[in-house]
């Protein structure tokens, strides 16, 4: 894989962690984000992106190890849909997703040559475009 590739990997995290961070704050509770499908839906397929691309980059060596947890979170997500704890997804979505933007901006080139991609491709979407004007 190309070192743009990597980097794309990186840019998808990035952005389905933004997306489940806006959907989650429009919800006061586990419950009600579940019974929400559509929502629900969504924040569960941002998760599967942030696993399957936290994958690709522990194969490559930009991750290491410890971030396999994200993968096998992923799995669970995939493999047990009507077994996921609601309370689990909400915890996560609450209390983990801040340290996990850090570590993946962390490995996100200083000058990407993509962020003016992501912020025109993300154009509709203003709380992306924030976020990426101020990397």
């Amino acid at each position: 894989m190309s070192k743009r590739e990597s980097e794309l990997f990186l840019l998808d995290i990035i952005i389905s962690i933004l997306k489940i961070q806006y959907i989650i704050s429009k919800f006061e509770s586990a419950d009600k984000l579940k019974y929400d499908f559509i929502h629900w839906d969504s924040v569960i397929r941002e998760y599967e992106i942030i696993g399957e691309a936290t994958n690709n980059l522990i194969k490559l060596g930009l991750l290491d190890t410890k971030q396999r947890a994200v993968v096998d979170f992923r799995n669970v997500l995939i493999h047990e849909y009507f077994g996921i704890s609601e309370e689990e997804v909400w915890d996560i979505s609450r209390n983990f997703l801040n340290e996990y933007l850090e570590v993946i901006e962390q490995k996100l080139p200083k000058k990407s040559s993509l962020i003016a991609d992501i912020i025109e491709e993300n154009k509709h979407l203003d709380f992306i475009v924030e976020h990426f004007k101020k990397l």
